[in-house]
């Protein structure tokens, strides 16, 4: 009986560990030493899962319940799915299996539960392809949701379907505008002229990301930089506040580093160079202000706004020919490249302490957008500034030397250590001349410490129709003398002037402010958006004047940074969510989703709902108490799956061919929920073993309704239940699995005598993971209700603890046999019982045992000559 579990061994000796290959685990549980008589039944997952599917939609099974604050309550969400034409593929439900496990599994723990679900609807893609296709970004938006929606169902999700939302309905655009208009109110919306990479194919401004070898990701068009009007969030105002919210977050900690790094906090010194001849300065801020008196060069962005005025007559060719060269590449793409380049402008700015003049350059790896757009450089203690002075022979002055040992030259010194070569600096350790330059500095009045931020405004128009427009419009003017009475913008031959500066908010009970049918809103060559040619929209008479509606369109993100808050009230036709249902719902306790989102859309809905707390909306200062990176399920040949690689896997195909559960089972036991793993469609087929054994058991107790169970089987049902709660806890489903798969081993042994316990708990067990299969085990068994809201089962835990227990015997590291023993035997006890062992005894009969490594319940090794 070599698969079948022993009385007094322990059941984790024959969980699989996280890192074994799967098909050895399906291996070990696909045979059995005695197969039953007659051929067992195979589960009929076809007819099995619409039955239970109906039940749970006809009986509003998942309906969130009226909140019980004398219960605890689980708030469980997905990250907003966006619905491509694409359709779901093998890779997308991971998570949502992972969230749905939780969550029906914290229903039977008696929480409440809300699992929502809806979408991300608006976007660029959605535009293209309809663009492409010549259909109505609505429709073939609705198209493909009706598409996720019916995936979703199928594999048995539990979501709340009455709580459905998308980012384009009306109801919720409405919300998103007036959370804008609250924004707006507070000053934290305002225009501003950005340097953006205008892409005119696409018809939009791109983000740094989305751009390489300054040509756009999506289609490889041509980019160009340049100043234009965009309504920018102010999100730097809570640069701090973002940070520091990190802390007591159960997130994890590579996500927690990235927020930190984008935030990018750093203390330092403000210092600031007089330009020569000039009543202009130049101000730079670093974290090394002990290395000033090291500074041979000052370099500027090639789009600061001083180059211009700094450059000589001498040099203004060149110059401007290096900013027109620099102008069409993205900052990421600028600061990724290895080659530094860069142009003298002939002017010169003051040290502020030594008085010495100081050449000013233009090198496009100083990022405008970034700190000042302008940096102090100390080729010696900067590498990257050595690499510059390098290529361009500019002086070295080593102005920190190591605290011991010798002063490599070749490369720049970056280390602390102490001040040299800096006059009455000399001789301080680096903390102590950072702090001695910083307050010398503020007392000539020529800079002072400072705390800056990697941060940047959030840039947060869009030139593209399928968006949420954005709530403000402005004044019209006409030329002086002009009737206005007279006169119509709409007509291509009428002068008239558009106030940007003169921004006026929609009212609020005007909202929503809806998007104009189109039928040509393909992108255009003009910034202004496609918007700015539906004329009758953007034109419009109020109290006999004249005024013009913005044209740009929120960003895709706008719509998701406050998503799980409507979850709460989506039907609520006075307010976006209302304060009774942040009390009983928020924070959401846990949050699944892919770790590609673990900066912008998350730092971006925490501003939000930041704001939200400063105006009283929610009490809540964080939205996100715990958040799960499910791994990337990659193609079978190891890639990520694409369209264009040929390896990607349907949902529904797995579904037709082996069941919903089967898919659900298979993706949670694959390995590690975080871990990356390649999708084998091969290995299905062990788990529709394990379902068909499960089934066939659950079966089998329910035609012979066997009430004993003998010791070995009941210690083994309670380390099992206690093995499968412990590891939900951890949210460690692989190993879960195969803790029932061991248990369904051993049931299935006993044939005739399954205990009906044993199968009822087995049966509950498997419910979060393959509901349809733990619902219609359940059925089998007698039961007349869902088991979706029974209660969890219950162990005890000292049936969990073995009397005795088997472990292996080494020597000298050899395994040379296994003892059983009292688990709590010590060491003599162990040798001792080790001895009886012929194999042992034969390799220390006669030697000198030098060393006994013993540990309890683990291993015991003889280290014999």
């Amino acid at each position: 009986m070599l698969f079948l579990v022993s009385a007094r061994r322990s059941v984790n000796a024959f969980v699989p560990s996280n890192k074994r290959h799967v098909t050895r685990v399906f291996g070990l549980f696909s045979t059995t030493a005695d197969a039953p008589p007659t051929a067992p039944a195979t589960y009929p997952f076809a007819d099995v899962e619409p039955k239970w599917q109906a039940y749970w939609a006809e009986n509003d099974t998942f309906k969130t319940p009226e909140r019980d604050m004398d219960k605890p309550k689980k708030y469980v969400l997905d990250m907003f799915p966006y619905p491509s034409g694409a359709g779901l593929h093998v890779g997308h439900p991971e998570g949502y299996t992972a969230s749905d496990v939780m969550a029906r599994y914290w229903r039977m723990t008696g929480h409440d539960v809300l699992h929502p679900i809806g979408w991300d609807s608006f976007g660029l893609p959605a535009e293209q392809f309809a663009v492409q296709t010549g259909a109505q970004p609505a429709d073939t938006t609705a198209a493909n949701i009706a598409n996720f929606k019916r995936q979703l169902k199928m594999l048995g999700f539990s979501y709340d379907w009455d709580r459905e939302i998308a980012t384009t309905d009306v109801n919720y655009v409405k919300w998103t505008q007036w959370i804008f208009l609250q924004l707006y109110k507070k000053g934290l919306a305002e225009q501003s002229e950005v340097s953006v990479n205008w892409c005119p194919a696409l018809g939009t401004v791109l983000a740094n990301e989305e751009i390489i070898n300054g040509k756009s990701e999506r289609g490889d068009h041509p980019v160009e930089r340049f100043p234009l009007r965009q309504w920018v969030l102010k999100i730097t105002d809570y640069a701090d506040r973002l940070e520091a919210g990190l802390d007591g977050l159960d997130w994890p900690s590579g996500t927690l580093t990235a927020q930190q790094q984008w935030i990018g906090k750093s203390i330092g010194c403000q210092i600031v160079f007089d330009v020569d001849g000039s009543d202009e300065s130049v101000t730079v801020f670093t974290t090394r202000p002990d290395t000033v008196m090291g500074v041979t060069y000052v370099t500027l962005a090639p789009e600061h706004p001083l180059v211009s005025a700094i450059t000589t007559p001498e040099q203004k060719e060149v110059v401007d020919k290096y900013v027109a060269e620099t102008s069409s590449r993205s900052d990421l793409d600028r600061t990724s490249s290895k080659e530094k380049t860069g142009v003298f402008t002939g002017g010169y700015v003051t040290h502020p302490i030594s008085g010495e003049k100081v050449p000013v350059w233009v090198g496009d790896y100083v990022l405008g957008s970034y700190g000042t757009g302008a940096v102090m450089a100390v080729p010696a203690h900067d590498s990257r500034d050595f690499e510059f002075a390098e290529k361009f022979e500019l002086d070295v002055k080593w102005v920190v030397e190591p605290k011991k040992g010798e002063l490599n030259k070749e490369e720049a010194f970056t280390e602390s250590g102490v001040a040299v070569n800096s006059g009455e600096f000399d001789g301080k350790s680096t903390k102590d001349c950072k702090k001695a330059v910083t307050n010398k500095l503020k007392e000539m009045e020529k800079g002072g410490p400072q705390i800056t931020y990697k941060l940047r405004d959030w840039v947060f128009s869009r030139q593209r129709y399928w968006g949420e427009p954005i709530p403000i419009y402005f004044p019209v003017d006409f030329p002086e003398g002009v009737d206005p009475s007279s006169q119509d913008p709409t007509s291509d031959d009428c002068e008239h002037t558009i106030r940007f500066d003169q921004a006026i908010p929609v009212d609020e009970a005007d909202l929503p402010l809806k998007l104009p049918h189109m039928e040509d809103f393909a992108p255009g060559d003009d910034p202004a958006g496609c918007l700015a040619r539906a004329k009758d929209w953007r034109y419009f008479q109020k109290d006999g004047k004249w005024f013009a509606r913005e044209t740009n369109t929120m960003p895709q993100w706008a719509g998701s940074c406050w998503y799980y808050l409507r979850f709460m009230d989506p039907k609520n036709s006075d307010a976006a969510f209302s304060k009774q249902v942040d009390e009983q719902w928020m924070p959401v306790d846990l949050y699944v989703g892919g770790a590609e989102h673990a900066v912008l859309h998350l730092l971006y809905a925490r501003f939000w709902h930041q704001v939200l707390y400063d105006l009283e909306y929610t009490k809540h200062p964080e939205p996100f108490q715990r958040l799960v990176h499910q791994g990337m399920i990659l193609g079978s040949d190891g890639e990520k799956m694409s369209k264009s690689r040929g390896n990607v896997v349907n949902p529904d195909d797995i579904v037709t061919a082996q069941g919903a559960d089967a898919l659900r089972m298979y993706e949670m036991f694959m390995g590690p929920l975080e871990a990356v793993k390649p999708w084998q469609t091969s290995q299905v087929s062990g788990v529709v073993r394990f379902q068909n054994k499960l089934y066939n058991v659950v079966k089998m107790a329910a035609e012979n309704k066997a009430t004993e169970m003998d010791e070995e089987t009941t210690r083994l049902l309670h380390k099992t239940m206690k093995k499968v709660t412990e590891d939900i806890d951890s949210m460690s489903f692989n190993t879960a699995i195969s803790a029932m798969m061991v248990l369904t081993n051993h049931l299935q042994s006993l044939k005739e005598a399954v205990p009906l316990e044993a199968a009822e708990k087995l049966a509950l067990m498997v419910s979060p993971f393959a509901p349809h299969l733990g619902e219609e085990c359940w059925s089998i068994l007698g039961n007349e209700e869902s088991l979706a809201y029974h209660p969890w089962v219950e162990f005890d835990e000292g049936l969990c603890i073995d009397d005795t227990i088997t472990m292996g015997v080494q020597v000298n590291g050899k395994a040379r046999g296994e003892i059983t023993i009292p688990a709590d035997a010590d060491e003599a006890t162990a040798v001792a019982a080790a001895k009886e062992v012929d194999r042992v005894n034969a390799q220390i009969d006669g030697k000198d045992v030098k060393k006994i490594i013993y540990v309890p319940g683990r291993i015991l090794n003889f280290i014999a000559k």
